[in-house]
């Protein structure tokens, strides 16, 4: 090697991190603090759901998915209940459908709460972190009053509708606790708007111009983040069509814009739930699911607004109780290349806030083949 010729330092961020405890591996190519290139490899995790997802009954499937990412749970068991009731071209009860986005919006907010917290730590403002995780509470709380359960809610989606339903005077301990946590919320608001320590170390950090994002395939807030209009709820799947509410879009396209989507975001959500209350109030108490007569054929697909972008099911039934193919693509694997595309030219102290700024869950991405040396 030739005196003249530039030495740069090759460093390891993960699989195992401090800020980000998910099994993914970037291996940075640093020019002193500044990163210069940067190159994926994943594979650590291989759970077989899609394979498992052939073996069970379709009706236990729902089980199954339920578990392909704690957090987003319910959006798993929903797009793929959607699915199948489209392959059997089953009609949803109108009330089972206002539950449905209820216990949606309810997960996107708790999604949304967690990462916020999170992402506050990777900066180490520690007292906010404790406060948007103190509001968080709120919300498992009702995801235990209303779905028997502080994580899991996807378990209340059955083919054909839902198993619970949200009446009497519940509706009303609903109401209450989601107007105090809206409060709440808002207070926080000035730290991330006006604090200037939490503004130098996100603005302008992880740049993805519009252009970018859309050539490369962002979804979901990374995408939103960036001036995309883009939103499947907008689609009008389960009561979605009964709502009037635009995106939260931002435009500068770095991590802080992706920070005020998803706090604006988890206000608009909250205020969604709110009419879905004051809905299944006004709604006389009905039939909440309708009972399967046949077993699916055929395939299709399904797709839903996760916390993270757009969720997508394949689903290929053969008249039986078992599922010849299921197929998930999740946001993360999505937002992967707009983040490898964020990251050259950034300072090595921002790479954790700025692979953060996608919220990535990495078991959700690559839970059916290893990606990477070796791998398929």
């Amino acid at each position: 090697m030739s005196s003249s010729e530039k030495k740069y330092t090759i460093l390891p961020f993960g699989p195992q991190h401090p800020v980000l405890p998910e099994p993914i591996q970037l291996t940075l190519k640093c020019d002193e603090e500044k990163v210069v290139d940067v190159n994926v490899n994943f594979g650590y995790v291989h759970r077989g759901i899609e394979r498992a997802g052939e073996l069970n009954d379709y009706k236990r499937n729902v089980y199954l998915v339920s578990r392909v990412c704690g957090i987003c749970n319910f959006m798993h068991s929903l797009c793929y209940c959607m699915a199948i009731e489209k392959l059997m071209d089953l009609r949803i009860p109108e009330r089972a459908n206002y539950l449905r986005v209820f216990w949606a919006e309810l997960n996107r907010v708790e999604s949304h709460l967690l990462w916020l917290g999170l992402f506050a730590d990777a900066m180490g403002f520690e007292s906010l972190f404790m406060q948007f995780w103190r509001e968080r509470e709120f919300i498992m709380d009702l995801q235990e009053k209303t779905g028997g359960n502080r994580i899991i809610t996807g378990t209340n989606n059955i083919i054909g509708g839902v198993n619970r339903d949200i009446n009497g005077e519940l509706v009303d301990d609903v109401e209450r606790t989601l107007t105090k946590l809206r409060g709440r919320v808002k207070a926080l608001e000035p730290v991330i708007t006006k604090d200037p320590t939490f503004k130098k170390r996100t603005v302008g950090k992880g740049y993805l111009p519009r252009d970018l994002a859309v050539k490369l395939g962002a979804v979901g807030p990374t995408a939103r983040g960036s001036g995309i209009r883009t939103d499947v709820r907008m689609e009008g799947y389960a009561a979605y069509g009964e709502l009037e509410f635009e995106p939260v879009v931002e435009k500068d396209g770095d991590s802080y814009a992706r920070v005020l989507v998803r706090f604006y975001e988890t206000l608009q959500s909250i205020d969604i739930m709110l009419r879905m209350i004051n809905t299944l109030r006004k709604m006389e108490n009905g039939p909440i699911f309708v009972k399967p007569k046949e077993w699916p054929d055929g395939e299709t697909i399904s797709r839903v607004e996760q916390p993270r972008g757009e969720l997508f099911y394949y689903v290929k039934a053969n008249g039986t109780p078992y599922l010849e193919r299921l197929k998930i693509k999740t946001p993360t694997l999505s937002n992967l290349p707009p983040l490898l595309a964020m990251l050259p030219g950034s300072e090595l102290a921002d790479v954790p806030v700025i692979v953060l700024s996608i919220d990535p869950c990495i078991a959700c991405a690559e839970r059916y083949v290893k990606i990477g040396k070796g791998g398929e």
